[in-house]
C-alpha cells in the first residue's frame, strides 16, 4: 500500500525511471515529471509532461511533494547553458512545496585528483568547462541550503552503466559492440582502476537519501560495484558474451582533433583525464551510515549484457 506522501521525480531518463520503480516497490506514492511523456513507467505512477524551465509549471508539478528528486540532465554539448537553469527551477519547486530535495550529481566537479580516491571532502577544483559548471551548481545548492530555502541531500555517482544506459563510456560502444563481436571503443588507459556506478544501485541510494533524515544537508557518494580496472570489466563482459572482447583505443589526441569540428568529441576530450589516472570513488561514508548496498560487478555486468542481448542495438 502506498503512503500518502508524494515523491516527485524530475527526469524520466534511465535513473529517473529506475528510481520510480524502486520507490513504487518501497510503497511510495510516485510522480514523474519530464519534458516528454515517458515510454513506460511502473504501474500506478503519476506522469506529468512539463517544461521545467517554466517556473510556475515546475512548481505546480511538485505541489504536495514531501521529497523531490532532481534526476534531470541537459544535452552533453550544451551543459553550461542549459543545465543550471533546470536545477534552479527544481530548487524553486522544492522550496515552494517545502519538500526535501535529493539531487543526483556526477563527479565532474572534483577535477583531476592525481589518482587519489575521491571522498566527499575532495575540493571542487574542476579544470574543465563541464566540471566548473557542475561545481558551480553544487555551490548554488549548498547556498540555498545554508540560507534555509530548502533542505537538500546530494548523491554522487561515477560513470553510469546498466540496462538502457547507452550514451556513456560504458554504454553501447562497449556492450553492444561486445555482443556483436566487435571491438570495444575505449578512451585512455584500460589498466587503471576506474569506478563505474550501476544504475539500480544509484536508484537505491537516492531512495535511501530521500527516506532517512540522517542524509539531510550532506553529500554522499553512492555505493556500487567494486572498483576494478576497465580491462577487468571487459574480461567479465567477455565471459558473459562467450568470446574475447578486444579494445579499439581512441587516443585523446584524436578526440581533441575531432573536437575542433565536433562538439560531442570536444566534450569527451575535455573529460579524458578521468581515464588517464586512477579514478576511484570512495563510498565508505555512505556505507558506514546506511550499510553496503552495491551490486557485485559480476551480477551488474551479467544483467547489463542480458539487456543488450535482448534489446540493445549494435553500433
Amino acid at each position: 500500500m502506498s503512503d500518502s506522501q508524494v515523491h516527485v521525480i524530475f527526469g524520466a531518463g534511465q535513473v529517473g525511471h529506475t528510481l520510480a520503480a524502486r520507490l513504487v516497490e518501497d510503497g511510495k506514492n510516485v510522480r514523474v515529471v519530464s519534458l516528454h511523456r515517458p515510454r513506460s513507467v511502473p504501474a500506478g505512477v503519476d506522469t506529468r509532461v512539463v517544461d521545467v524551465t517554466d517556473a510556475d509549471a515546475a512548481a505546480a508539478a511538485a505541489a504536495g511533494a514531501s521529497v523531490v528528486y532532481q534526476c534531470l540532465n541537459a544535452p552533453y554539448t550544451d551543459w553550461p547553458k542549459r543545465f543550471p537553469p533546470l536545477q534552479r527551477a527544481v530548487v524553486a519547486a522544492a522550496e515552494k512545496a517545502d519538500a526535501l530535495l535529493v539531487t543526483l550529481e556526477n563527479v565532474y566537479g572534483y577535477g583531476p585528483t592525481g589518482g587519489v580516491p575521491m571522498t566527499e571532502r575532495t575540493p571542487l577544483d574542476a579544470t574543465t568547462v563541464k566540471g566548473r559548471t557542475r561545481a558551480a551548481m553544487t555551490r548554488e545548492l549548498m547556498a540555498a541550503s545554508e540560507a534555509g530555502r530548502v533542505r537538500i541531500a546530494i548523491g554522487r555517482a561515477s560513470d553510469f552503466f546498466g540496462a538502457g544506459v547507452t550514451q556513456s563510456t560504458l554504454g553501447e560502444r562497449v556492450f553492444a559492440n561486445a555482443v556483436a563481436g566487435k571491438r570495444a571503443d575505449f578512451i585512455g588507459n584500460p589498466d587503471l582502476p576506474h569506478t563505474y556506478s550501476y544504475v539500480p544501485d544509484i536508484a537505491r541510494g537516492l531512495a535511501v537519501l530521500g527516506s532517512d533524515e540522517r542524509a539531510v544537508g550532506q553529500v554522499w557518494h553512492l555505493p556500487g560495484p567494486q572498483t576494478r580496472t576497465t580491462r577487468a570489466v571487459l574480461e567479465l563482459i567477455a565471459g558473459d558474451v562467450g568470446h574475447p572482447v578486444a579494445i579499439r583505443p581512441v587516443p585523446t589526441l584524436v578526440l581533441r582533433t575531432l573536437g575542433l569540428f565536433n562538439p560531442m568529441m570536444r566534450g569527451l576530450a575535455e573529460m579524458a583525464y578521468e581515464f588517464e589516472e586512477p579514478f576511484v570513488l570512495d563510498t565508505s561514508k555512505y556505507e558506514a551510515m546506511f550499510g553496503a548496498s552495491g551490486t557485485s560487478m559480476e551480477v551488474a555486468i551479467k544483467e547489463t549484457v542480458a539487456w543488450y542481448q535482448n534489446t540493445g542495438s549494435a553500433t
